[in-house]
């Protein structure tokens, strides 16, 4: 488990799954601001576009998804607990007081092995779970909710998911290191998978397992390793984002600067900016 105390006080882990359930679920993430003094402005909370999705709890106090830019538009208040499904743009949400929230963060394509959702149709939505997954899901998340602590909810979570997975599990689903490594091996799987195995049936596949393209998937694992280049470098004292991109697999320096802004809806510098200091960018250091 690696945790992250803000300045503030805000708290934050990021878990790593279990045995058996590396190709499955991505991590789970915990952040409480309960009996910290945060300003308005820090009680938002930046989320880049993500092939993963899962379910969110809200264990103490209430969160408002805010659509469009996130400043101006009619919030969504959020039921305790919520189905997400990937995103292909950056989103925000708010939390009007004090909160103590869980997210499971699943890989796209096991999910629609364990259950057979229309992953697509679930793309840049927010649902109440009853509304996407059945009964026995519902009652494990409401378990979830109901535990003491993230070691028991992750106790709860695997124990519904790992023989749900056992019989689901695709062959060639591996665990995942990073979004680059499970674009690869997806890619391989959908050209082995089936009777037809021409690059559009593959394609086709992707986009059933995962909601998104093949191309927008590599995009993703691009920006993800940008990022991981950003940190090591910053540790270094050698931001150069000419050699960062290439190293990343990026065309050039612009090429890196639009992926970053359709993903963070930042520019690189300003994203770096906002990681180091911003209170509400917590899940860019959490993920670091």
């Amino acid at each position: 488990m690696l945790s992250h105390t803000s300045p503030k006080g805000a708290i934050a882990h990021l878990i790593a799954p279990g045995m058996g359930l590396g190709a499955c679920v991505r991590a789970y993430i915990s952040r409480s601001t309960l009996g910290v003094d945060l300003l308005p402005q820090e009680r938002y909370n930046h989320f880049p576009a993500s092939p993963l999705c899962g379910i969110s709890w809200f264990t103490h106090g209430v969160a408002d998804v805010m659509p469009g830019d996130g400043r101006d538009a009619v919030p969504q208040r959020l039921p305790p607990i919520s189905f997400f499904g990937p995103h292909t743009r950056p989103s925000v949400s708010y939390n009007p007081g004090p909160a103590q929230g869980f997210m499971l963060l699943m890989l796209p394509d096991a999910l629609y092995a364990m259950t057979g959702v229309d992953v697509a149709a679930q793309v840049d939505r927010q649902s109440p779970l009853h509304q996407v997954l059945d009964a026995s899901w519902c009652q494990m998340a409401q378990a979830a909710l109901q535990a003491p602590d993230d070691a028991e909810r992750v106790r709860v979570i695997e124990a519904f998911l790992l023989p749900r997975w056992q019989q689901a599990r695709t062959q060639g689903a591996v665990p995942v290191r990073s979004f680059q490594d499970w674009a690869e091996t997806l890619a391989v799987r959908a050209l082995a998978s089936g009777a037809g195995q021409s690059l559009r049936q593959a394609e086709r596949r992707v986009k059933a397992w995962t909601g998104q393209s093949l191309r927008a998937l590599q995009g993703r694992s691009r920006a993800e390793a940008a990022f991981f280049q950003v940190r090591q470098a910053e540790d270094a004292g050698n931001v150069v984002w000419a050699d960062l991109a290439a190293d990343a697999g990026y065309a050039d320096q612009s090429h890196l600067c639009r992926e970053t802004r359709r993903v963070t809806g930042l520019s690189p510098e300003a994203l770096r900016q906002r990681v180091q200091d911003d209170e509400s960018f917590w899940v860019y250091r959490i993920w670091s």
